[in-house]
Protein backbone atom coordinates (compact mmCIF):
# COMPACT_ATOMS: atom_id res chain seq x y z
CA UNK A 1 0.00 0.00 0.00
CA UNK A 2 1.62 3.30 -0.61
CA UNK A 3 1.43 6.34 1.46
CA UNK A 4 -1.29 7.76 -1.42
CA UNK A 5 -3.65 4.99 -0.79
CA UNK A 6 -3.13 5.38 3.19
CA UNK A 7 -3.90 8.70 3.02
CA UNK A 8 -6.74 8.73 1.02
CA UNK A 9 -8.05 5.34 2.91
CA UNK A 10 -7.67 7.72 6.42
CA UNK A 11 -9.76 10.38 5.25
CA UNK A 12 -12.78 8.42 4.03
CA UNK A 13 -12.30 6.65 7.90
CA UNK A 14 -12.46 9.58 9.63
CA UNK A 15 -15.30 11.63 7.42
CA UNK A 16 -17.30 8.53 7.60
CA UNK A 17 -16.61 8.38 11.39
CA UNK A 18 -17.46 12.20 11.85
CA UNK A 19 -20.73 12.10 9.18
CA UNK A 20 -21.89 9.21 11.57
CA UNK A 21 -21.14 11.60 14.46
CA UNK A 22 -22.99 15.00 13.21
CA UNK A 23 -25.65 12.78 11.50
CA UNK A 24 -26.61 9.80 13.77
CA UNK A 25 -25.22 10.63 17.48
CA UNK A 26 -22.81 8.34 16.81
CA UNK A 27 -24.92 4.96 16.77
CA UNK A 28 -23.79 3.46 13.58
CA UNK A 29 -20.55 3.61 15.81
CA UNK A 30 -21.32 2.46 18.95
CA UNK A 31 -23.71 -0.81 17.14
CA UNK A 32 -20.23 -1.59 15.30
CA UNK A 33 -18.78 -1.88 18.55
CA UNK A 34 -21.24 -3.91 19.79
CA UNK A 35 -21.10 -6.28 16.98
CA UNK A 36 -17.13 -6.46 17.13
CA UNK A 37 -17.60 -7.51 21.18
CA UNK A 38 -19.76 -10.63 19.61
CA UNK A 39 -17.42 -11.42 16.91
CA UNK A 40 -14.86 -11.86 19.58
CA UNK A 41 -16.86 -13.59 21.74
CA UNK A 42 -17.66 -16.31 18.79
CA UNK A 43 -14.05 -16.27 17.60
CA UNK A 44 -13.22 -16.93 21.31
CA UNK A 45 -15.59 -20.15 21.91
CA UNK A 46 -13.69 -21.29 18.22
CA UNK A 47 -10.57 -21.04 20.00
Amino acid sequence: MTNTVAAWLAAVIVAAVLADLVLNGGRVLFFLALEFVDLLDWAAFWR
